[in-house]
């Protein structure tokens, strides 16, 4: 049997094992975030409150809860493991912009900080079964623009008001179209970046936990298995969703969240110039 024949015929198999077991088409569909609240009008929709939102002011309530609680009962000298851990996270997040930015805009890590709490949050919220606030563009780009007020004022008050403009024009004015192009992709770049790696994690899992399903689903019936309840039971889900969830939810958010506050600070500390 040639190789061409031989895969025809596993794919046969397949196809019929998986047809039995199916009395209705597997469809997989991944969709935006959905509006949780909408108000409506003469028959119109006027406002809605997406899930983002609500997941985000719920992320918001528990972070601020759990940073009460670090808080609560200070004392000069730290006689407990919250008070010492509420001051490592302040300690870390201050040499961290005094390293990128200098001593002088130490201010901003109260902001740096932030932007990563609320990230690697918003990110992690998946492994509860709720959607990643990360996984929406309007989340991201929000964070991006903030970052990009920034920079524009550092340049304003580096390079002064026609400073300002005249850098497009460095070093020939034909450079000018590709400056600003650049300047506009800056934002776009950062809330792309986290944004496609979330929301790519998100679908991939999505896809491969399907794919499990429907492999085990042809295994029972290669097998000649009883369907009966093994139809709610997928053998091959156990485990392996575990692991890409240990690298798209996790190690995935970590780095994403790292990355958008180092590039936060970089493209500060560029905008500055040598002030």
């Amino acid at each position: 049997m040639s190789m061409t024949a031989a895969i025809n015929a596993v794919s046969t198999v397949f196809l019929e094992s998986t047809e039995k077991f199916y009395d209705t088409e597997l469809n997989l569909e991944v969709t935006g975030p959905k509006k949780m609240i909408t108000l409506w009008a003469d028959g119109k929709e006027v406002f809605s409150i997406s899930e983002t939102i609500v997941t985000g002011w719920v992320i918001i309530l528990l972070v601020a809860l759990l940073l009460k609680w670090l808080t609560s009962d200070l004392k000069v000298v730290p006689t407990s493991k919250k008070q010492a851990a509420a001051e490592w996270i302040v300690t870390f997040f201050n040499d961290l912009v005094t390293e990128n930015l200098g001593a002088e805009l130490v201010k901003f890590a109260p902001y740096i900080a932030t932007v990563f709490t609320f990230a690697l949050t918003g990110s992690l919220i998946s492994i509860f079964g709720l959607r990643s606030v990360t996984a929406d563009i309007n989340c991201t780009g929000t964070w991006a623009m903030l970052t990009f007020i920034l920079i524009t004022y550092y340049k304003f008050k580096t390079n002064g008001f026609l400073g300002y403009f005249k850098s497009f024009a460095d070093p020939i004015f034909l450079m000018a179209p590709i400056n600003v192009l650049s300047e506009v992709a800056t934002p776009v770049s950062m809330a792309l970046r986290m944004f496609g790696n979330i929301s790519s994690g998100m679908i991939i899992s999505s896809i491969v936990y399907a794919a499990l399903m429907i492999l085990s689903h042809t295994v029972y019936n290669l097998l000649n298995l009883s369907i009966g309840a093994l139809q709610y039971f997928s053998v091959f889900q156990i485990g392996i969703p575990a692991v890409l969830s240990l690298y798209f939810d996790f190690f995935s958010s970590v780095i994403q969240s790292y990355v958008f506050i180092m590039l936060t600070m970089a493209y500060i500390r560029n905008a500055r110039g040598t002030e």
